[in-house]
C-alpha cells in the first residue's frame, strides 16, 4: 500500500512542473491575445517582441553590465564580442532600411554634448553598482532579484526627473546630430565595430577565454528582435523613455502638474501621459521584458525564489541612489545600453559611440565602487 502511494505521489510531483509550464505558456499567449483585442495587432506584436527580449536575456544569461564587468576585471571580452556581433547584424539591415523608408522608420539619433557625455559616464558607474543597465534592471526585477526590484522604481523616477530637466542640461551646449547613413554608414560602423573588437582581442589574455555558444545564439535572436522592433514600431529598441513615462503617469495620478516641464508638457509627451500604456511601444517592450524574465524564472525548477541577500544598510541605500541615477543620467545621455549603445550605433548615430566610451569609463569606477558599498556579499 505504501509503495503504491509513493508511486502516486511521485507521478503527481513529476506532472506539476509540466502543468505549471503549460500554464505559463498559455498565460503569455492569452495576454498577447487580449492586447491584440484591446489595442490592435501591432501593439500585441510589440509585446511579443518584448517577451522575446526577456526570454533571451534571462534564459541565455545575456546582458550588458555583466560582460563589461568581465572585461574590466578579467579581461574577458566574450560577452562584448557578442554584443558587437548583434549590433553589426542590425546595422547591415537597419541603415539601408531606414534610408529607403522615406521617413517611416527613424534611428536612435541624438546630439553629442556635455550633458550627454557626463550622463553616460554616471550611468556606467551606477550600472555596475546595481549590476544592471536599463534592460538588465527590468530583467533582474522580472526574475525576482531583490536589487533589481528595489532599483527599478527609482530608475523610473530618475528617468522622469531627468526628462523634466533635460532642456536645461542640453542648453549647456552640444554638437549637431551626426549620423552615418545608408551603405556608407554600414561600412563606417562595421569598420569601427571591427576596430573595437581588435582592441579587445589585444587586451585579452591569450587562451584564457572563449565565447560561449549561448552568446552567439542570443546575439542572433536579439538582433532579429531589434529589427522586428524597428519595423513594427518604426523606431529602434529603447527602454528609458518608457520607464520615465510610468513615473509621469504616477505623478499625474497623485495630482502633480507637469506643465512646468518643457519635456512633459510637449504635445507628444502630454498625449502619451494621458493615453494607455498599451499604446506606448517602449512601455510594451519593457513590460514584455519583465514578463519574459518572470516566465523563465518561474519555468526553472527552483522557480521565482531568489533569497534576500545579506547586505549592510549602506548597500541598500546605494541601490536606491544608483537606481535613481540610472534613470536620471540615461535621460540626459539619450539612452542606456539599449537606446544609446545598441540602437544608437546600429542606426548610425555618432552619440552611440561617444556614449559607449563614456559609459565604459564610468563602469571601471563602478566596478571598483561596488565592493566598497557592501554589494559583494554572498547570497545566504
Amino acid at each position: 500500500m505504501t509503495a503504491v502511494a509513493d508511486q502516486s505521489d511521485f507521478q503527481a510531483s513529476t506532472k506539476r512542473p509540466y502543468l505549471k509550464r503549460t500554464g505559463l505558456i498559455l498565460a503569455a499567449l492569452a495576454t498577447v491575445f487580449v492586447v491584440a483585442l484591446l489595442v490592435g495587432i501591432r501593439y500585441a506584436l510589440m509585446l511579443s517582441v518584448g517577451l522575446g527580449f526577456g526570454l533571451v536575456l534571462e534564459g541565455l544569461r545575456f546582458g550588458f553590465a555583466g560582460p563589461w564587468r568581465a572585461m574590466i576585471l578579467r579581461r574577458d571580452p566574450s560577452g562584448i564580442f557578442a554584443q558587437l556581433f548583434a549590433i553589426a547584424i542590425v546595422t547591415v539591415v537597419a541603415l539601408p532600411l531606414i534610408q529607403a523608408s522615406g521617413g517611416e522608420l527613424i534611428g536612435a539619433q541624438a546630439p553629442v554634448g556635455f550633458a550627454m557625455v557626463a550622463g553616460a559616464f554616471v550611468f556606467g558607474i551606477a550600472m555596475q553598482v546595481v549590476l544592471g543597465c536599463g534592460s538588465g534592471t527590468l530583467v533582474n526585477a522580472g526574475s525576482g532579484n531583490p536589487i533589481g526590484l528595489l532599483a527599478l522604481p527609482f530608475f523610473a523616477l530618475g528617468s522622469f526627473a531627468g526628462a523634466w530637466n533635460l532642456i536645461w542640461w542640453t542648453d549647456l551646449g552640444s554638437l549637431p546630430i551626426i549620423t552615418f547613413d545608408g551603405w556608407s554608414g554600414v561600412a563606417i560602423t562595421l569598420s569601427l565595430l571591427a576596430a573595437v573588437a581588435a582592441v579587445l582581442w589585444r587586451l585579452a589574455p591569450t587562451g584564457q577565454w572563449s565565447v560561449p555558444g549561448r552568446y552567439w545564439i542570443a546575439a542572433l535572436i536579439i538582433a532579429a528582435l531589434a529589427l522586428a522592433n524597428l519595423v513594427i514600431a518604426g523606431q529602434p529598441w529603447g527602454v528609458v523613455y518608457g520607464l520615465g513615462l510610468w513615473a509621469a503617469k504616477g505623478a499625474t495620478l497623485v495630482g502633480a502638474d507637469l506643465s512646468g516641464s518643457a519635456f512633459w508638457a510637449a504635445s507628444e509627451s502630454a498625449e502619451r501621459v494621458q493615453s494607455s500604456l498599451l499604446n506606448d511601444y517602449t512601455s510594451l517592450t519593457n513590460i514584455g521584458i519583465m514578463a519574459g524574465a518572470f516566465l523563465v524564472a518561474s519555468w526553472r525548477l527552483n522557480g521565482f525564489s531568489q533569497k534576500l541577500p545579506k547586505l549592510p544598510m549602506r548597500a541598500w541605500v546605494a541601490t536606491i541612489i544608483a537606481g535613481f541615477l540610472l534613470g536620471y543620467s540615461s535621460r540626459l545621455a539619450f539612452g542606456c545600453n539599449v537606446g544609446a549603445f545598441f540602437s544608437g550605433i546600429s542606426t548610425g548615430s555618432l552619440h552611440g559611440w561617444v556614449w559607449f566610451a563614456a559609459a565604459f569609463a564610468g563602469s571601471i569606477y563602478g566596478v571598483r565602487l561596488r565592493p566598497l558599498l557592501g554589494l559583494e556579499a554572498r547570497q545566504p
